[in-house]
This record gives structure tokens, C-alpha cells and sequence, in this order.
């Protein structure tokens, strides 16, 4: 999966608009980035990438990019 398609996943998780997420973006700095967001990854991670993730992995995101590269 192209990064465009990957990025355009989260931006449909985070409820958001084309060009409102770019992956050098401090997830901080996404007023979507909450719990229910977070829950929402670990089920898209698992449905789409067959992919565990963690809450410990979750904190340990800092920026859009981490989660892009979790997808690979």
C-alpha cells in the first residue's frame, strides 16, 4: 500500500480533510488524536494491516509518520 493510501486511512480515522494531516504532524497537535481515535487504530491496524497493536506501542507514537511506519 502507497503511503498516499496509508495517510489517507488516518485521515479518514481522524475525521478529517484531505491536507489537514501531514506525517510530520505531532499527533499532540491533532485535536482528533483521543481515546475513542486510538481504539479506532488498533481495529484498523488489525482489519486492514492483520496487525497488533498495543496501547504501550500507541504511546510510543509521536508523529503521523510513526503510525505510517507501524503500517509497513
Amino acid at each position: 500500500m502507497e503511503t498516499k493510501e496509508k495517510l489517507n486511512l488516518l485521515i479518514d480515522l481522524f475525521e478529517l480533510e484531505e491536507g489537514e494531516l501531514m506525517p510530520e504532524m505531532k499527533l499532540e497537535d491533532v485535536e482528533s488524536w483521543d481515546s475513542m481515535t486510538k481504539l479506532s487504530l488498533i481495529v484498523m491496524m488489525d482489519d486492514e494491516f492483520n496487525k497488533k497493536l498495543t496501547g504501550e506501542q500507541i504511546r510510543m507514537f509521536k508523529t503521523v509518520q510513526d503510525i505510517l511506519d507501524f503500517m509497513d
